[in-house]
């Protein structure tokens, strides 16, 4: 397909073509991922880094647990703690 055929075809034409690039993507990316995992399942120690991998993700997965899902603390909250704390050490 040509640039003039791309400019034709509108937000369809560009729709089309970005669905293509990212299904493209996605059929390298799997591939080139198995070609890993067959690689990794012939080492001799291929059982310690699936734990090894397993603890890692788990560990990911806390971290973004903690970023996204912890409700951070109210501003007001913190704002009167800081008050407090003034007032205590005699700051005010």
């Amino acid at each position: 397909m040509t640039q003039e055929a791309g400019h034709r075809g509108g937000l369809e034409g560009q729709a089309l073509l970005l669905a293509a690039g990212l299904a493209d993507l996605a059929v390298s990316t799997v591939g080139s991922a198995l070609g890993t995992v067959r690689g990794l399942l012939r080492r001799s120690d291929a059982e310690e880094l699936a734990a090894e991998a397993e603890h890692e993700l788990v560990a990911r997965g806390r971290l973004v647990l903690d970023r996204y899902a912890a409700v951070p603390p109210a501003h007001l909250e913190i704002l009167a703690r800081r008050a407090l704390a003034r007032r205590a050490t005699g700051d005010v």
